[in-house]
């Protein structure tokens, strides 16, 4: 795995006075305690390895332009560390890294497509959710989600894909790729952050909500800081659950970010394994009611080396309708008002039912 630049967090910048630098935020320790606790944690005998796989440009091509992904091989050739964008270094092994990480989700994708499971989940880094057709952002070059929806419309067997972003930042590199399209309904659930800067123009607002045939099928769900467990939950079954039950979707897709947790350095959302755990209880019940039970899951951020890897368990723990936690949770209690994002859910769903065409009267 790559070497993580190093230095005020993720700037890569040493500023002279601090004596302990610290690794950027996307680095390999955080994947790494991710496999190891799948490979090694309780359930282990539910999981299966497959290998991953280089994508090639052809397969890039389907979200991203010609000049972008050529712009990122030559950054690669130069073999020097490169700012892509704010906070998205090009190191030597990167170009390498993203390849394996968006043909590795498409080669999940394809076993669900091939019916050799409903299941699949891409565990991945870089992560890819930010990246746009035309541009890189928020550490990701490619959008390895994105390329697997594409992957999945142009398979002949499925006609409309829900994706559910639950990362704590806006999805804004799926949601700037499908924003125009009738075919792709994307949700995303994130902190209410805006934009920042160029590379991020969308503000993951309400009123976001696509354009053209796509007028209504971008939906947005700008959370407060602190929503925890109960309000997450609370806006899943209001906003979520219904909007892809009138969707329709012939595959489900779940973006996963552990850094809507409690003990994430990149967010304030403060779930918990317990949220996560419902929260994929819900997205499989989803998949079951509307796909046929067939779900990908892609890993997206996650920047707390272990609580990530304890909250990844935890929503696979769900997925998997296993009855029980296996794992205690580290944190074993995280006090929580709902209240606020109660009232936040509610005016979103006022919002939907007023100005999204297919939800009007919701």
């Amino acid at each position: 795995m790559l070497d993580a630049v190093e230095g005020v967090f993720d700037t890569g910048t040493n500023p002279g006075f601090l004596d302990v630098l610290e690794k950027h935020p996307e680095n390999a320790d955080r994947v790494r305690n991710m496999v190891s606790i799948l490979q090694r944690g309780p359930i282990a005998p539910h999981v299966n390895w497959l290998p991953g796989r280089l994508a090639i440009v052809s397969e890039l091509l389907t979200f991203h332009t010609s000049d972008y992904i050529n712009k990122l091989i030559e950054a690669d050739k130069s073999g020097e560390r490169r700012e892509i964008s704010a906070g998205t270094f090009m190191s030597p092994g990167s170009w390498e890294a993203a390849l394996l990480a968006a043909g590795t989700t498409l080669s999940a994708m394809q076993h669900i497509l091939d019916s050799h499971g409903k299941i699949a989940y891409a565990l991945v880094r870089p992560p890819g959710h930010h990246s746009q057709p035309t541009q890189a952002d928020g550490y990701c070059f490619l959008n390895n989600a994105a390329l697997a929806v594409k992957l999945a419309l142009d398979s002949g067997q499925c006609s409309r894909v829900a994706v559910v972003d639950i990362d704590v930042h806006y999805g804004n590199g799926t949601a700037e790729g499908f924003y125009r399209s009738d075919k792709v309904l994307t949700v995303s659930l994130h902190m209410n952050h805006g934009s920042w800067g160029s590379s991020h123009p969308q503000r993951g607002s309400v009123d976001e909500i696509g354009e053209g045939v796509g007028l209504g099928y971008n939906l947005n769900v700008p959370l407060p800081n602190g929503t925890g467990d109960k309000g997450y939950e609370y806006a899943v079954n209001e906003l979520v659950v219904p909007a892809v039950r009138r969707f329709g979707p012939d595959m489900v897709v779940l973006v996963v970010g552990q850094d809507s947790s409690a003990f994430d350095p990149n967010g304030r959302q403060s779930l918990t394994m317990n949220g996560y755990r419902r929260i994929g209880q819900i997205i499989r019940a989803m998949a079951e009611e509307h796909s046929n039970g067939r779900l990908l899951m892609v890993q997206e951020g996650g920047y707390h080396v272990t609580y990530a890897a304890y909250c990844l368990h935890a929503m696979l723990e769900g997925v998997l309708k296993i009855p029980e936690p296996h794992l205690s949770d580290p944190v074993a209690y995280y006090p929580e008002d709902e209240a606020v994002a109660v009232e936040a859910v509610k005016s979103i769903k006022r919002y939907h039912s007023e100005c999204v065409p297919f939800l009007r009267g919701t």
